[in-house]
């Protein structure tokens, strides 16, 4: 009775729906399930985040403050308060997966969000795990809390995995129309699974198990991490030889078959490519596995920052300067353009580096208002903002990440020196070197 009970309410879209994590996967789904009829609860532990949604309002560029208001009209309650979860009947997890400092999964987001939670699930409930880990996280992590808790996971109460599949600042793929992949810990988990999704989401994928959905996220992400680590040598090569790699990737990118774009640039960003493929190369140690290609791939890409550094120091010595000393605007420092968000930035670890040489570093992206606060690193800037005399006065010019707000002209009229590491400035330009 208690899966008849729940697939009801979320068929009929009468369910209270937990989102717990309201950052670039959490709010999203937040907004999206409020959208269609759903009552929310939105858990963060930042009171901060809580008290902007609270008051309509967005920390996330690219959902408005209307989006927020709308939701907040229709029933929206953000909180802090984790008792809350006795009152959902669906508790989805959007919370972190770092990497710790030896490069192996942290998971103490993941386990300390449940067990803060394990006191107020109820029968009939069903928990999601959408953050990206290691297959066998939800069987043998998750499973056994929730069933230590008096629960019998498959009959009163129902666990799935479903990978978030968010591309920020996308503007063809949203929550709504990105296909949902969700694997149950049971056949009856997985029914209520695709009922969770099937009323938010177009279209949901269907796989046997939680540890194949887990599979398959990482899969994604490692698919394009190699790829990226690829196309990132082949850029060293090209380099040396004198050939613009972005004149080649465009022109195999004609062939109509058989090949698929891969772009460089100065690092990976974004919290899944730059951390994901090292779960799955820890999980199979545990195997007797090596993954060597995925390791030499990750090898490739976390080097990236050395050599535009590198690339840096050596376009300031033909101008006869040290980097120590020089003042360095960096344009752009979200980890990918037209977006404001920060997670894994290459741009500033390429600032890190580049102050620790002794640069005068400040930096100008029109996404990313003020430095935000980061785990990491600190460092009290703001964006400048682009004018000819400000860009003139900078002894370099570093194009770290392409947004389309910058007028690129503007740029190589005024610069005494640009290091563009993203291809933007095609053919030959007397200040522009390409890293």
């Amino acid at each position: 009775m208690c899966k008849d009970t729940l697939l009801k309410k979320l068929n009929d879209r009468t369910a209270v729906v937990g989102i717990v994590g309201l950052g670039y996967v959490g709010l999203p789904l937040t907004v999206r399930y409020s959208e269609v009829g759903y009552k929310v609860v939105g858990f963060d532990i930042d009171q901060e985040k809580v008290e902007t949604l609270k008051r309509g309002q967005t920390y996330i560029e690219h959902i408005g403050h209307e989006r927020i208001a709308r939701a907040i009209g229709n029933g929206f309650e953000p909180t802090s308060n984790l008792s809350l979860a006795h009152d959902v009947d669906a508790l989805i997890l959007c919370v972190p997966t770092p990497l710790n400092k030896h490069r192996e999964p942290d998971l103490s987001f993941v386990l300390n969000t449940v067990d803060a939670l394990l006191p107020h699930l109820k029968d009939g409930q069903i928990m999601s795990l959408e953050s990206t880990t290691y297959p066998g996280t939800t069987e043998e992590e998750l499973r056994p809390r929730i069933e230590r808790a008096g629960f019998t996971v498959g009959k009163n109460y129902f666990l799935v995995f479903s990978p978030e599949r968010e591309d920020p600042g996308n503007a063809k793929f949203s929550t709504h129309n990105i296909p949902k992949v969700c694997g149950g810990s049971t056949p009856s988990c997985l029914e209520a699974g695709l009922a969770l999704y099937g009323q938010a989401v177009d279209r949901v994928v269907p796989v046997s198990s939680t540890k194949a959905a887990e599979l398959t996220k990482l899969l994604e992400n490692i698919h394009r991490a190699v790829n990226i680590g690829l196309v990132n040598e082949m850029k060293m090569i090209a380099d040396r030889m004198g050939i613009d790699i972005h004149e080649v990737i465009r022109a195999a990118a004609t062939k109509p078959f058989g090949f698929v774009p891969y772009y460089p640039g100065p690092g990976l960003g974004g919290h899944c490519i730059p951390i994901d493929p090292f779960y799955l190369t820890w999980k199979a140690r545990e195997y007797g596995l090596h993954t060597r290609f995925i390791e030499l791939a990750g090898e490739i890409n976390s080097t990236m920052p050395e050599w535009v550094v590198e690339k840096i120091t050596n376009a300031l010595n033909d101008q006869e300067k040290s980097v120590r000393g020089s003042r360095i605007l960096v344009l752009g420092i979200a980890y990918k353009k037209n977006v404001d968000d920060m997670r894994e930035s290459p741009s500033v670890e390429l600032m890190r580096l580049l102050q620790d040489k002794g640069a005068q570093i400040e930096y100008s992206d029109p996404h990313v208002p003020r430095f935000p606060k980061m785990r990491r690193y600190s460092f009290p800037l703001e964006s400048v903002e682009l004018t000819p005399d400000l860009i003139s006065s900078y002894d370099l010019v570093l194009l770290a990440t392409d947004h389309d707000r910058f007028d690129y002209d503007l740029v190589e009229k005024h610069a005494k020196l640009i290091v563009d590491t993203r291809g933007r400035y095609l053919g030959t330009h007397k200040n522009v070197v390409k890293a």
